[in-house]
């Protein structure tokens, strides 16, 4: 192909083939999303903070429970990285297993309270009309109670149900009534869409609108919620250990050793500060996970 460059002579330009690769939402989502280097940042945290709880006790010869003669003894005393507790036991171990369990409970808040807000919302949001009205006004009257008391009152009335995994149910079944709302608001605008109508046009059930169709369109927003709420969850579970109401038994996690520790700031201060600040970490690095999410899943959002 010939070009005529300024002067006036031509060029001979050998010709190519450009072509463009198309991309979906998802790609568009992940693409944005690489471009963030904080959210990314965030991301790379919360894996290496995961790898290191679960990998990390495999190169200790004893256990996280494991008690030994050195009682309360300071950072780096006798191999100890992060001191040990009153009963001797390795706190970095401790540490360790408190992230464990806050994973889990994160895992099973998302997966309880999104099941539960995804199907209350998607019902409201469908049906509309009278199912939506009768909805709506039971989750109204829901949110008028006051949850963090009445976690308290049910933990308290049954304390042997204080495991991590009872503990992560009790936040997750008050805490899914914000995404109910968001999935309701979403079916509301997507259930007048043209690819429903013609869903409905096709013969396609109400279940597989809602499966195949409207949950997929959504999940953008639910994925956001599924973050934040994540973090949270977590700070959640360290209120109700600083109140005394959080996981007991032979077990640990990040709010109870925060709570143990705080008793003893003044004097064993790492007691305190060491689960304190994975405690920090974690919700940080997830907090930081969902903004970045939220913005690469906006399709207006404004960039320079």
């Amino acid at each position: 192909m010939a070009i005529a460059t300024p002067a006036g002579s031509a060029q001979i330009i050998s010709e190519r083939e450009f072509t463009i690769r198309s991309r979906n939402q998802f790609q568009l989502a992940v693409r944005r999303f690489r471009r963030d280097p904080v959210a990314v940042g965030g991301l790379v945290t919360f894996v290496a903070m995961l790898v290191l709880s679960f990998a990390g006790p495999l190169f200790f010869p004893y256990d996280y429970d494991a008690q030994s003669d050195t009682l309360s003894a300071g950072p780096g005393a006798d191999g100890h990285l992060f001191g040990t507790d009153t009963l001797g036991r390795d706190v970095l171990l401790l540490t360790m297993r408190g992230i464990q369990w806050s994973m889990l409970m994160v895992v099973v808040f998302v997966v309880v309270a999104g099941v539960i807000g995804v199907l209350y919302g998607a019902v409201a949001g469908y049906f509309g009309d009278r199912v939506d009205n009768v909805l709506m006004r039971l989750l109204d009257v829901t949110l008028t109670v006051p949850l963090l008391p009445v976690i308290i009152v049910v933990a308290a009335a049954f304390p042997s149900a204080r495991s991590p995994v009872g503990v992560a149910m009790l936040i997750a079944l008050s805490s899914w009534m914000a995404l109910s709302r968001i999935v309701r608001a979403e079916f509301l605008s997507l259930r007048e869409r043209e690819y429903v109508e013609a869903a409905r046009a096709l013969g396609a059930s109400g279940t597989r609108i809602v499966l195949k169709h409207l949950i997929p369109n959504s999940l953008s927003e639910i994925v956001v919620w599924s973050t934040l709420g994540a973090a949270g969850a977590i700070v959640a579970e360290a209120a109700l250990g600083y109140l005394g109401y959080g996981v007991q038994g032979s077990d640990t996690s990040l709010g109870r050793l925060v709570a143990e520790g705080a008793a003893a700031a003044d004097s064993r201060p790492w007691l305190f500060y060491f689960p304190g600040l994975a405690l920090l970490i974690i919700v940080l690095s997830i907090s930081l996970i969902g903004d970045g999410i939220q913005d690469a899943v906006d399709p207006v959002m404004t960039r320079t």
